[in-house]
């Protein structure tokens, strides 16, 4: 390889200010494998960055981040050690940034402090931290000052969605762009993190029949779906059905109470005539509870479960009826 190559391949990216592999070894005139050792080496090295898939992958200058501002930053360990295990956030550009670098870009964009920042947050997260018992926050209260009769026995959910002044949590983050940009590396993730905490409820309510609730917006790569299908519990699945009306009306997409309680009693059909003992009904993200709730009311009035329905989602809203539009 001549010398200079990795400058040439700078200075051209510069020029363009973003350009494919083939563009840049045309350019060269040098082999695509030549110019991907060149790569290598440059990203190791933190000069540039790529973003896409193959084979749509293009080059770009890597900005410099300041690095001796966040090494220099005031944040005491405690917060270190909160921030690494909880925070993330995903870029506009759809880059993961995650602990201490993830809550600095956060910082910066916002035009914060980081060590006044980091203490509040760790603060606000402590906050919301000691709703979790043994990794799980009940939703019991919430629903019964929601809803005249609540039918679900139990509702958990492992995070909520999102907390005040931060945002969505590291939980809500995944579960909306896993949903939105159809990630199937993400929804795996999630899976992953899912499988012990229904393992965990599971043994302990002596569940068996576990019922997925269908989603409502038409995606390629639905996550319920690959929830069904991942999960692999060893539990009978009850069979829930969404039907199909003249038009989709999302859950998401209505304000009043009154209207997702509808929506849930004239869409979802529990169509089941097995026996069980107690049920977990899972869900991806709860905002009223509504779906969950009327699913519970069918189960009930059909006599399909002798004991208790649990109710499991990956996240919550924190009070009253929030609308977690987003997902």
């Amino acid at each position: 390889m001549k010398t200079g190559t990795s400058d040439e391949i700078i200075k051209y990216i510069k020029l363009r200010g973003q350009a494919s592999g083939k563009d840049i070894a045309d350019h060269l005139g040098i082999t695509r494998q030549a110019l991907f050792k060149q790569f290598a080496k440059l990203i190791a090295e933190k000069k540039i960055s790529k973003v896409g898939k193959p084979p749509k992958v293009f080059y770009f200058i890597k900005e410099k981040e300041s690095e001796k501002v966040f090494v220099e930053a005031e944040v005491d360990s405690a917060s270190k050690k909160a921030i690494e295990n909880n925070f993330l956030i995903i870029t506009p550009a759809g880059e993961r940034k995650e602990g201490l670098k993830g809550f600095f870009y956060w910082c910066q964009k916002t035009n914060q402090p980081i060590g006044k920042t980091a203490k509040e947050y760790t603060k606000t997260l402590k906050k919301y931290n000691a709703f979790k018992k043994a990794g799980f926050i009940n939703g019991m209260a919430k629903l019964k000052a929601t809803f005249p009769k609540v039918y679900l026995d139990n509702i958990f959910y492992l995070d909520f969605y999102s907390i005040e002044r931060f945002g969505k949590t590291k939980l809500g983050q995944m579960l909306l762009y896993a949903k939105q940009s159809q990630n199937k590396n993400l929804m795996k993730e999630l899976i992953l993190d899912l499988k012990p905490r229904v393992e965990q409820l599971m043994k302990k309510y002596k569940i068996d029949g576990v019922g997925f609730i269908p989603p409502t917006v038409k995606r390629e790569t639905q996550f319920m779906k690959e929830l069904e299908k991942n999960l692999h519990l060893g539990a009978r699945t009850i069979s829930i059905i969404k039907i199909k009306t003249e038009v989709a009306v999302p859950q998401k997409t209505l304000n009043k109470l009154s209207d997702r309680i509808e929506n849930a009693q004239k869409t979802i059909v529990v169509n089941e005539k097995d026996e069980y003992k107690n049920i977990l009904l899972l869900d991806d993200a709860i905002g009223s509870g509504a779906t969950l709730n009327e699913t519970a009311a069918q189960i009930k009035a059909k006599g399909i479960v002798k004991g208790k329905i649990i109710g499991l989602a990956i996240t919550g809203s924190f009070k009253g009826f929030d609308v977690i539009s987003e997902v």
